[in-house]
């Protein structure tokens, strides 16, 4: 079973230099540590009792030699006097001896304010400005032995680098530590490595951190199941932002057999892949490149799937209304497989040109895609319904691994009315909603209607053309820049047409 420790941060003391060997254990100070800590003075502290205790010993030595010079001049007994002296003496020193190192006297700190030391008298590091830290996420290979993490945190805190949440991921032989860390932001990313290789970790991984990652482990895993629980589309999301960087790909059940891609019901996981018994059988392949998945991620990636597929078919059924410029109102909502009899029937409704500016060239046979476009499996699908309930524009969020994409089909006789805008501006609140940095648009050079609904976004765009193909690129990682967008992509609201 995986352990998560969480640690907190170290102005006072708490640092990574104090966590005890061991995995899967509250970190706490070594017995040696808290002897320490107990017998080192505070900062400014005056020890009277220490200067009390050596007058009394010079006044009693005076008296003392007092008293035998006087014993060996005036008495008949003065060597022997001399003699019980020197033994009095000796006696003393031993006496002083032995309490110096009952007691020793550990200086105090030359300078304990934050920032300036580690609070575990560990030498502070000379790289990175006091007060200015950078996150980090980190992940290291140790040895499975008493003493190989603590070893790996005291070389952490000399760096002055401190770890916020820590989570071990045992494997057949060693075992991967996954930090949070805040570290000095003079503090580059190669010395972290060299740290942590010098401390004995082996294939280490690191990459900036945010806010976001603050959240501990348990919290985010719960979080992403009520997401996937809710909307059967949270599902590719979900993978990946528990997965981190990674590309996802769903296979249908037939092409993955005639692929010879069909996996066990427990799934496979094979270094940087995995493989997972998707719903209605099908197949989600996540690849990671730059890192290689552990038996604990795979096991949080398979319960997530499980769940989804134990939930079966479900879709928020939340309608938004929008009026248009003659009055009349289209219901928008989502679609899923449910409405393909629906979407069929606008693709015969709709012209020729129009079905060519959306799909690139004839549409001939609309089923072959439908049933791709409309499953949550791939995305996600709004529906702009009549006051008849025909289905008169389509728009479409696709993830195409790490990029997203997105299309718009509107009826002939309902275009240039601002349902195109409409259905866009929802599509890409999805988008940002769900942490995308862009989205884009593959369309004909000639389809002005779907360049002007990009421009209405109010982001910056990007455009490429090859042979007639345009694809234009939003970036949603800004502020829109127009006055008036047609959607406003923070509360959700649609603005009225003009």
């Amino acid at each position: 079973m995986e352990t998560t420790d969480t640690a907190s941060a170290t102005e006072t003391g708490k640092g990574a230099g104090q966590a005890a060997p061991g995995k899967g254990t509250a970190r706490i100070l070594p017995r040696w540590a808290r002897r320490a800590r107990r017998r080192a003075p505070a900062p400014g502290t005056h020890h009277w009792r220490r200067d009390l205790v050596e007058l009394a010993g010079l006044f009693t030595a005076v008296a003392v030699a007092d008293a035998i010079a006087k014993t060996v001049v005036n008495g008949p007994r003065g060597p022997v006097m001399l003699l019980a002296s020197a033994v009095a003496l000796l006696v003393t020193a031993g006496v002083h001896c032995w309490w110096a190192r009952r007691h020793p006297h550990v200086p105090p700190p030359a300078d304990t304010g934050p920032g300036t030391g580690t609070g575990t008298g560990l030498p502070a590091a000379a790289d990175g400005a006091p007060g200015a830290t950078t996150l980090w996420r980190m992940r290291t290979t140790v040895r499975d032995e008493p003493g190989s993490l603590a070893q790996l945190c005291v070389a952490l805190a000399h760096r002055r680098v401190d770890i916020l949440s820590l989570q071990t991921h045992p494997l057949t032989e060693g075992t991967v530590d996954e930090f949070l860390l805040r570290a000095p932001e003079g503090l580059a990313a190669a010395t972290l490595t060299r740290t942590v290789a010098g401390a004995g970790g082996s294939g280490t991984w690191i990459e900036r951190a945010d806010a976001h990652d603050l959240v501990d482990a348990p919290t985010r895993v719960l979080g992403l199941a009520t997401r996937t629980a809710l909307d059967p589309a949270e599902l590719p999301l979900a993978l990946r932002q528990l997965l981190g960087r990674c590309t996802i790909r769903s296979v249908p059940a037939a092409r993955a057999a005639q692929d010879g891609q069909a996996v066990p019901v427990e799934g496979v996981l094979d270094g940087t892949v995995l493989r997972l018994r998707a719903p209605a059988d099908g197949v989600i392949t996540i690849e990671r490149p730059h890192l290689p998945f552990t038996p604990t991620e795979f096991a949080r990636a398979r319960a997530l799937v499980e769940l989804d597929s134990r939930l079966g078919a479900r879709l928020p059924r939340a309608r938004h209304v929008m009026r248009l410029d003659r009055g009349e109102a289209v219901t928008v909502q989502r679609a899923d497989a449910e409405d393909l009899p629906a979407a069929r029937a606008l693709h015969e409704r709709c012209s020729p040109e129009t079905l060519a500016k959306r799909y690139h060239g004839p549409a001939r046979d609309a089923d072959r895609y439908l049933d791709h476009l409309l499953s949550p499996r791939f995305g996600r699908t709004l529906a702009a319904r009549d006051a008849e309930g025909r289905i008169v524009a389509l728009g479409h969020l696709l993830w195409d691994g790490d990029e997203t994409e997105i299309a718009l089909l509107v009826e002939d006789a309902w275009q240039r009315r601002g349902i195109g805008g409409e259905l866009l501006g929802r599509l890409v609140a999805m988008a940002v909603e769900a942490g995308g940095e862009s989205v884009y648009a593959v369309t004909q050079a000639s389809n002005t209607a779907m360049v002007a609904a990009m421009r209405g976004l109010g982001l910056p765009l990007d455009y490429q053309i090859e042979e007639g193909t345009l694809v234009v690129t939003a970036r949603l990682d800004v502020t829109p820049v127009c006055s008036r967008p047609p959607y406003d992509l923070r509360s959700g609201d649609a603005r009225p047409s003009h």
